[in-house]
């Protein structure tokens, strides 16, 4: 079963992204002395890129499916060199593509333009000849489009290739009144009715066309297809504490992983050398009586730090773990000066559907 982080979805979109995994996990922090608390919580620097690693594929099982679905349709009606200026995207991130199918009665020509510069075409159409244009297709009459956009909003274009009356080739700019009248079938008397109002005023009857083409063009979204709904995994403080050091040893319990390769990150400032482990919890609970189980046990544990005073570090649990303690302690409990040391630890903790995480532990 693959994750999804609370964060990070795209879904139900008119374009599709190059994948990248990360994201931001906002919420309040608040220091707590001597005790476990658990809150979502942002996490910056190499816990970032624990996100996008770690958490996001760690678990065996269906990855979501994605494909383009049918969204909403246009007919438009063109005569020769008129345009169409059909919908205008916005591109969330770079290389964002979309997909539309597009079928004519006659040969025409798409393309994309930014939005900024296509509406100074249409305020002075001299701008046509200077228009920079992206992803263009010619003389085509059915034709899946798909464009790989910039990060800015870009407008759908679609021109009649044949030349105008006056033979010029200039072409035709007639406004989407000359493009979506009201015309005679039901399908363009449903397409036209959110104008009609427009329309009546800009004339008195319907508009004849000299030599009508037919366009009909199908937008598509990218949307999840099969396996949408997952385990939702979000970060959440285990411990957040600033104490005054001793030789006494910490013991921080209460964790427990909730699936396997849970990830966990725990971030440590001392001003002098520490150990920092995570050991099993019934181990634990018994260094105070017994110090020297302490060695013993840590030879048995993969997740520990010897000597550190400023460090990350990230570790991995599965289900069958069982509980987990964090341990601290001075690497040298003899002359341990009287000042204060911070220690903190992060879990990715299922946090939505987590039914389906059970199932598959």
């Amino acid at each position: 079963m693959k994750f999804k982080l609370t964060t990070a979805c795209t879904s139900g979109q008119d374009t599709r992204r190059r994948q990248k995994w990360g994201g931001t996990l906002v919420a309040d922090v608040c220091a707590a002395e001597n005790q476990t608390i658990m809150r979502n919580i942002k996490l910056p620097g190499l816990l970032a890129l624990l996100l996008a690693g770690t958490c996001c594929g760690a678990a065996a099982g269906q990855d979501r499916v994605f494909n383009w679905l049918p969204a909403n349709q246009e007919n438009v009606r063109l005569d020769p060199a008129n345009y169409h200026t059909a919908r205008t995207y916005h591109p969330s991130s770079p290389g964002a593509t979309n997909h539309v199918d597009i079928k004519a009665e006659q040969p025409v020509t798409i393309f994309m333009a930014t939005e900024a510069d296509w509406n100074a075409v249409l305020q002075n159409p001299l701008n046509f000849g200077q228009l920079r244009r992206y992803c263009v297709q010619e003389h085509v009459a059915n034709i899946t489009y798909v464009c790989e956009m910039p990060l800015e909003p870009m407008t759908l274009v679609i021109l009649d290739d044949r030349r105008g009356s006056s033979g010029s080739g200039q072409l035709a700019f007639a406004g989407v009144g000359a493009v979506l009248d009201q015309g005679t079938t039901e399908a363009e008397r449903r397409l036209a009715g959110g104008i009609a109002a427009i329309l009546a005023a800009k004339a008195a009857t319907p508009r004849h066309f000299v030599a009508p083409n037919d366009v009909h063009i199908q937008y598509y979204r990218w949307d999840c297809v099969q396996y949408c709904i997952q385990p939702e995994i979000a970060w959440t403080q285990q411990v957040k504490e600033k104490y005054k050091l001793s030789s006494f040893l910490k013991i921080y319990g209460g964790f427990a992983a909730d699936h396997d390769q849970e990830s966990v990150s725990i971030k440590i400032k001392a001003p002098i050398p520490m150990l920092v482990a995570m050991v099993p919890s019934s181990v634990a609970n018994q260094l105070h009586a017994r110090p020297e189980m302490l060695e013993p046990a840590l030879e048995k544990v993969a997740c520990q730090q010897r000597g550190i005073q400023t460090m990350e570090f990230q570790c991995t649990f599965d289900v069958t773990d069982g509980p987990q303690s964090l341990i601290v302690v001075p690497e040298q409990t003899e002359r341990v000066p009287g000042k204060k040391a911070e220690i903190a630890m992060f879990a990715a903790k299922c946090v939505a559907n987590c039914n389906l995480l059970q199932s598959q532990n």
